[in-house]
């Protein structure tokens, strides 16, 4: 049976791509799929995350175990880990994290189940824009953070926030006319 997802990044707006991939390959051959059809190098850590329908991460699928994870918890390593194992139905979504430090990753979402058909080898079907770059400046990235969240505290400063007991039920009824709907 052949998966096929749906692939998009919230750093550039006209990028996707479409991987179809078999069932019973691995997250490992996923993975390289995935950093071929964006040219990016295949020399650093990322992670897959089955996520929630709200994006949160659930299971982690790791390049390889950094021994960190409590001895109660799965430990799903991509080179070991068969995608049918942990994905079973559309709709399923998914992070490729690609950028442990600053967290930037891909967005995923199996599109369509094909039970009919096989595949040896992931395929890209569909490439539509310029990938994000897989490297960025970490401090130029730092700054770009702080200054959001600079401008977001300077529009919070502008809101006037009045307290609930400066109001009079009367005075902010006077002057409507409330009709009786008897």
């Amino acid at each position: 049976m052949v998966y096929r997802f749906k692939l998009v990044s919230d750093e550039v707006n006209n990028f996707s791509r479409e991987i179809e991939i078999d069932s019973e390959n691995t997250f490992l051959q996923f993975r390289n799929a995935i950093l071929d059809s964006v040219d990016f190098t295949k020399d650093e850590l990322d992670s897959f995350f089955l996520c929630d329908d709200e994006w949160n991460k659930q299971e982690e699928i790791t390049l390889e175990d950094m021994g960190d994870s409590s001895s109660d918890t799965d430990l799903w390593l991509m080179e070991d880990t068969v995608l049918s194992e942990l994905i079973e139905e559309e709709g399923q979504r998914l992070i490729f994290e690609f950028d442990y430090l600053t967290q930037r990753g891909f967005f995923m979402e199996l599109k369509e189940i094909i039970p009919s058909r096989h595949l040896t080898d992931p395929l890209c079907t569909m490439k539509r824009g310029k990938g994000p770059k897989q490297f960025i400046d970490v401090e130029a990235f730092e700054k770009k953070i702080d200054l959001a969240a600079q401008k977001k505290a300077e529009e919070l400063e502008d809101i006037e926030i009045f307290p609930a007991d400066e109001f009079n039920d009367e005075e902010l009824s006077e002057g409507f006319d409330i009709m009786d709907m008897n």
